[in-house]
């Protein structure tokens, strides 16, 4: 049976010979407190004690000096697209190696479980089309034991996804559930809650979300609620309905009474430009929200969520033809009720990951239509008949307004990602680099602009996004909490990553370690994986 907070079965920290010294550093605790030279120590897999440099500390089995190096706990990135790297990539290593311990999946209203949205996942873990046969998994728990299985690079918590479900109980359809689809519905959240999942997140640009209405995602929040859960959503538009987007997510939290987490903040597109701090000020005037980023002026997304909710891909060569005129209106300029991710961008700013021929991977659909000998709508509608899951690159923010949002204090640092490799699964892609880089570079941009202090820098990235998603004993340096812990160069650290060549890990890292185990280190190949699945709580 467990023993008391601080200790495991047999051992109380401080009680035996710690497993492991770190010593002669800069300890950024995650509190946002003034750093200062000390030590820490870990044992079984959790940290022992904390100390200043004038306080002697205790012998160890292992000793590692980090003169001249800040030791922080390990950064929590509360948006990630790893919900299957598990099984595909288990060692994480564009993961990890950005100081990353644990990571939060689910987002954008996909998870793998319900199943219905297992192929999905697959594609987002960089897998092959049938390389990860759908398993029996009859509950949340069922996911959750088989990360614990996988043991992966990095600790796992997850929200369940509000458009697996959807899709698990409707399935294509785009009308509103009866009472007793949403009763059912509303039993997929409550459960998953219950049994460990953070919350539930929405994706309201994507199929099947992008149909449901905002009393249907009221009514799953409160089955979230009820269990201590948040609602996370990538909102309803981020470009020129900004601001009605999320409007209807804080009305979301308020009708249900729970946090609200607004994923991947952003202004996009020039018609909103400019306006980054009017939007912070929604964020931070409502009863209970906040919101995370990644530090680019580009997004990565599917090419079919340019299409509106009356046109889904899989019946696009059917709209195309009866109503060809309407659908290009849409998908470029937008209508009322749908925001066109082209407009205030352009065609030439938009980049394919993806694409039925490689040669068009990391080419604008403006260079494919010019390769094609089409208007680029009609490139577009070539591209996404010929292969429906494509994605995309859209370079649509400005540098002032990512500014903005990374130099405030409360906005979390997240990366959009999916776990890859150079010489793995995605390692032939055209990646967007924040898969790499966005950790690094969001401390590079802070130390070099002078926006933020290191330790307002990592508070965001490790206790505040912690305390938010139920991550208990996760994101501090104190005794008896996880001892996920990264060790870095603050005047070196900075991402490597780029457009151009995407798979470049970072540097100005010496050491990461997950539970206490050294997961990665710059000087030894002897490093093992040791993340598990973290419950909500």
């Amino acid at each position: 049976m467990a023993g008391p907070r601080g200790c495991s079965p047999g051992r109380c920290y401080g009680a035996t010979v710690p497993d492991l010294l770190l010593t002669d550093g800069t300890i950024v605790d995650g509190s946002g407190s003034v750093p200062f030279e000390g030590w820490l120590t870990i044992a079984d897999g959790h940290i022992g004690a904390v100390g200043r440099m004038h306080e002697p500390p205790p012998s160890a089995a292992s000793t590692i000096r980090v003169a001249g190096q800040v030791v922080a706990p390990g950064f929590i990135d509360v948006h990630n697209h790893s919900d299957l790297s598990p099984f595909v990539v288990p060692d994480m290593p564009s993961t990890i190696r950005q100081g990353v311990t644990t990571v939060v999946v689910g987002n954008c209203g996909s998870s793998p479980w319900p199943l219905s949205s297992w192929d999905e996942a697959v594609d987002l873990a960089y897998g092959e089309p049938g390389s990860l046969p759908r398993p029996d998994w009859r509950s949340w728990s069922a996911y959750l034991e088989a990360i614990d299985a996988a043991t992966p690079a990095v600790n796992i918590a997850a929200l369940i996804g509000h458009g697996s479900v959807r899709r698990e109980v409707l399935g294509s359809q785009r009308r509103a559930p009866t009472p007793e689809e949403l009763d059912r519905m509303q039993g997929f959240v409550r459960d998953a809650v219950a049994d460990g999942a953070v919350g539930v997140s929405t994706g309201l640009i994507y199929v099947p979300g992008i149909s449901a209405a905002t009393e249907e995602i009221v009514v799953l929040a409160r089955a979230a609620a009820a269990e201590g859960g948040l609602y996370a959503s990538h909102i309803r538009g981020e470009g020129r309905d900004l601001f009605r987007a999320v409007a209807e997510a804080l009305e979301i939290g308020d009708r249900a009474e729970l946090p609200v987490h607004v994923s991947h903040l952003k202004c996009e597109s020039s018609r909103v430009w400019g306006r980054a701090a009017e939007v912070l000020a929604m964020i931070h005037d409502a009863a209970d929200a906040t919101a995370d980023q990644y530090p680019y002026t580009a997004w990565n997304s599917s090419l079919s969520s340019f299409l509106p909710p009356w046109a889904p891909a899989g019946d696009l060569g059917t709209i195309a033809r009866a109503d060809r005129d309407r659908l290009r209106t849409a998908v470029e300029i937008g209508e009322t009720d749908f925001q066109s991710s082209v407009d205030g961008v352009g065609w030439d700013r938009i980049v394919l990951v993806t694409a039925p021929e490689p040669r068009w991977r990391g080419r604008s659909v403006t260079d494919v239509a010019t390769d094609l000998g089409l208007e680029p709508f009609e490139a577009f509608i070539e591209l996404l008949e010929r292969d429906p899951n494509l994605a995309c690159i859209g370079h649509a923010m400005s540098h002032a307004d990512v500014d903005t949002i990374l130099a405030d204090p409360l906005v979390f640092v997240a990366s959009d990602a999916s776990a890859t490799a150079p010489d793995g699964p995605g390692g032939d892609l055209p990646v967007h680099p924040r898969d790499y880089g966005t950790f690094p570079r969001a401390l590079a941009a802070a130390r070099d602009r002078g926006s933020l202090p290191l330790q307002a820098m990592v508070r965001k990235m490790t206790s505040l996004p912690a305390d938010r998603f139920g991550l208990r004993n996760r994101g501090s340096l104190r005794a008896g909490y996880a001892a996920d812990v990264v060790v870095f160069d603050p005047a070196a650290i900075r991402d490597t990553s780029t457009f151009e060549a995407p798979h470049a890990f970072p540097v100005g890292i010496s050491h990461v370690f997950v539970n206490g185990v050294l997961g990665w280190s710059r000087t030894t190949a002897l490093t093992q994986r040791a993340g598990i699945a973290v419950r909500r709580g």
